[in-house]
């Protein structure tokens, strides 16, 4: 709160910025654009017939593989028994599959249905459209800023996971 409370000082009062404060004005505007771009783009899921949390957990299998559903909850940062009514919902909709570990018959792997996997390409390609319609009044040079300051964010957060 305090970082925040200097950042915005400096933004209201022109006071020269120190590199750190510098740095939590950009995350703060990266968080803002963040949130609201995936708002927008979340427009497309109701198109996906499936909830939010059941298209994440789903986007986490299609695209990270099969996995443990202790795995899955961690990787969706929620206890096993929220992700166990969620990976049942995705069961009972046929867009995931339930299968006893090979390893441990006490815990359960999750892989998503064909059926599942290709919902959730769908809903990629849906709220990718989007994102691109939205990016259309942007000219060429301004969108060759975005792609690098994508490769940045990038390259940013794989390095900060990197010390983990």
């Amino acid at each position: 709160m305090l970082a925040m409370l200097t950042v915005r000082n400096a933004k209201l009062f022109g006071m020269p910025r120190s590199k750190e404060t510098f740095r939590l004005e950009v995350a703060d505007r990266l968080h803002s654009a963040a949130i609201h771009l995936l708002r927008h783009a979340r427009k497309q899921d109701v198109l996906a017939r499936a909830g939010p949390a059941q298209l994440s957990a789903l986007s986490v299998l299609v695209f990270g593989g099969p996995m443990a559903l202790g795995q899955l909850a961690a990787a969706e940062q929620v206890k096993a028994p929220t992700m166990s009514r969620i990976v049942a919902g995705l069961k009972r909709s046929g867009l995931a599959r339930i299968e006893a570990d090979a390893k441990d018959a006490r815990r359960i792997r999750v892989t998503p249905t064909a059926k599942g996997e290709k919902l959730m390409q769908e809903a990629r390609v849906q709220r990718i459209r989007l994102l691109a319609e939205t990016l259309g009044g942007l000219k060429g040079p301004e969108l060759d800023t975005l792609f690098r300051a994508a490769e940045l964010m990038e390259r940013a957060v794989r390095q900060g996971a990197g010390k983990k």
